[in-house]
């Protein structure tokens, strides 16, 4: 049996949702702006090999794969296999320079070693994701509002 996770995180941001939507669709440049996304492999159109490592001491190694991409509705979802197995997705809407970003996602816990202490640290899993959230909001603003250097 996998322990089954769900969350559900709101971003208010002041910038418009078309230029949020198309960061957070543009993943190769996660790392850039979220770092707890370290890194980022493109293996086809479609594909991409994640690493993430937040607060606690271990990282996941994750395969996503576009589901959606959807720009006028602003929806995007990539399904997940790895260390966890499950999907992720986000509604972008927004009006004029302020947007707003639902993030949901429902995993299992696939990595051995923290399956086995889950029982244990299962809320501090929990805490780990809320840190990686805050710092993912936190850092899409900063990207989406720091002056751009000509030809960046």
């Amino acid at each position: 049996m996998f322990r089954r996770y769900r969350f559900r995180n709101t971003w208010s941001l002041a910038a418009p949702a078309r230029e949020v939507f198309g960061a957070l669709a543009d993943l190769a440049s996660y790392p850039r702006w979220w770092r707890d996304v370290r890194t980022v492999r493109q293996l086809d159109e479609d594909t991409a090999q994640v690493t993430c490592r937040s607060v606690l001491p271990y990282s996941l190694d994750l395969w996503l794969r576009r589901a959606e991409e959807d720009n006028r509705a602003g929806r995007l979802r990539v399904d997940l296999t790895g260390d966890l197995e499950g999907y992720c997705g986000c509604l972008v809407t927004g009006n004029g320079h302020r947007s707003q970003v639902v993030v949901y996602q429902e995993v299992e816990l696939r990595k051995p070693q923290l399956r086995r202490v889950e029982p244990w640290l299962g809320p501090l899993y929990r805490a780990n994701h809320a840190a990686m959230m805050w710092r993912g909001r936190r850092g899409l603003l900063h990207y989406l509002t720091a002056p751009r250097k000509p030809g960046a």
